[in-house]
């Protein structure tokens, strides 16, 4: 087994454990805390950034969640879950699948960080509500697609979904569900009812003893 993905809950290595479930891949999995810099040291030997996810496959380290779900599609497919550049829609689906980090979970990582994760004394509610204002006006596009189309691309459910709907994912826990236009409401539900996201999302530590 070559493959080992270091995963958080809720982090945004959900993106990549939830592309290997889909694709059936046999890969073994590190739980760590978030953040684990923080609640696990020994993690910078294993990542110097100190960030999720982190995996290994061979000799290749990859650090990026959209990146990982791209490369695991490209190297072990063919698989519906990815689109080949002979595609007509291989710029969208590129598009929507790196929209999703730079455009949608980009603004939620300040909000977290502004509004949960920094001491009380450094927090900053103004700043986290600006973000969370700029995260629903970047839902725009996703919004306006979604009026006449079930999935991001092709018809079909492709890693494109897998992450942006990691971003919807991520809006639910500040929150944010009961803000989602409809359309937008009816496609996240649809994705979190699949299967193979419903194993990923189970997968957590243990509960601590005391």
């Amino acid at each position: 087994m070559s493959l080992t993905l270091w995963h958080g809950k809720d982090t945004r290595s959900l993106r990549a454990l939830w592309t290997l479930e889909e694709m059936g891949l046999d890969y073994h999995l590190e739980m760590v805390p978030f953040p684990p810099r923080l609640l696990q040291p020994s993690y910078l030997e294993v990542n110097p950034l100190g960030t999720l996810p982190y995996l290994i496959d061979g000799d290749t380290r990859m650090t990026e969640s959209s990146g990982i779900c791209h490369y695991l599609v490209d190297k072990y497919g063919p698989t519906e879950l990815g689109l080949t550049v002979e595609h007509p829609e291989y710029g969208n689906y590129l598009n929507w699948l790196y929209h999703s980090d730079a455009t949608l979970t980009f603004p939620q990582t300040l909000y977290l960080r502004y509004a949960l994760m920094e001491p009380e004394e450094r927090r900053q509610p103004q700043v986290a509500e600006d973000y969370v204002q700029w995260y629903m006006s970047r839902l725009r596009m996703l919004d306006t697609h979604l009026l006449d189309h079930d999935y991001l691309c092709a018809s079909r459910f492709t890693i494109a979904d897998i992450a942006v709907g990691y971003a919807l994912y991520l809006g639910r826990t500040f929150g944010l569900v009961e803000a989602y236009k409809p359309q937008t409401e009816a496609y996240f539900q649809k994705l979190i009812a699949r299967p193979a996201f419903q194993r990923a999302n189970s997968m957590d530590l243990p509960p601590t003893s005391g």
